[in-house]
């Protein structure tokens, strides 16, 4: 049997709890547009219902705490196709015991999902590294990223910390979604036409006239630092991994990355 859901983490909970209400036990639970139809199978599709999700969240905090709410949505943010799946073995397993199953590393459920949460834990982490943005002529400063886990949501109160007395857009290119700031609160933003919103590099007409003077300083700033006698690409790779280059402006050059 299998469980379908609209992909937000809510909409997850919800299924787990129709798998309780039904008494079933799925084979799969799938977000529906990751569903491909089936000539022998026909799923079960539960509509999100936040009063279900929030009865599955109480049971989880009673069992575990909140740690655990904690690392099953951080984990639900990598977007791996297993995670609905281990989510609903977390639960399960939880529920089943008599004490808290969160640090028990021999279980093979909980050790996945603590190994999937320090993957997030460096996205995250490389996110707050690598994070760079462009001043617009409108004052806002402009950053496009493509993470490979969906760690936006993960971000604001770094960044708000951070950058407390700028207003801020971080963008995420994959997912066309936003996290915006003006210097009071964050909020998430999509956009209906978001083409130019997937520029690493805005055109001059849109920029602040002193962003170009400031990335020539950032540059220089890198170039007087670095020791090419003492250059081990290899550490450096370990910390900046190529696929993070296209963030760097020290890393662009005329025509494009060096």
């Amino acid at each position: 049997m299998t469980f379908t859901f609209d992909g937000t983490f809510e909409g997850l909970l919800t299924a787990i709890f129709e798998t309780y209400r039904l008494k079933a036990n799925p084979q799969r639970i799938i977000a529906e547009a990751d569903w491909q139809d089936s000539l022998f199978e026909q799923p079960i599709f539960c509509a999100t219902d936040h009063s279900y999700a929030e009865r599955v969240l109480t049971g989880i905090e009673k069992k575990c705490g909140k740690a655990a709410v904690t690392l099953l949505h951080r984990c639900y943010l990598s977007e791996l196709p297993e995670i609905p799946m281990l989510i609903y073995d977390f639960v399960k397993k939880a529920m089943a015991s008599s004490r808290s199953i969160l640090d028990n590393y021999g279980d093979d459920t909980v050790l996945a999902l603590h190994k999937i949460n320090k993957k997030i834990g460096r996205e995250v982490h490389r996110m707050h590294a690598f994070v760079r943005f462009q001043r617009t002529k409108d004052d806002i400063y402009y950053s496009v990223v493509e993470p490979d886990f969906n760690v936006l949501p993960l971000l604001p109160d770094h960044f708000e910390r951070r950058y407390p007395a700028q207003s801020w857009l971080i963008y995420d290119s994959r997912r066309r979604y936003g996290i915006s700031y003006d210097q009071k609160k964050t909020e998430f933003i999509t956009f209906e036409d978001d083409h130019r919103l997937h520029l690493r590099q805005l055109n001059k007409d849109v920029l602040d006239e002193s962003e170009g003077d400031y990335q020539v300083l950032w540059k220089s700033y890198f170039d007087s630092v670095n020791i090419p006698e003492r250059r081990n690409m290899k550490i450096h790779l370990q910390h900046v991994p190529v696929r993070y280059w296209k963030y760097l402006s020290e890393k662009r050059v005329q025509g494009g990355l060096r």
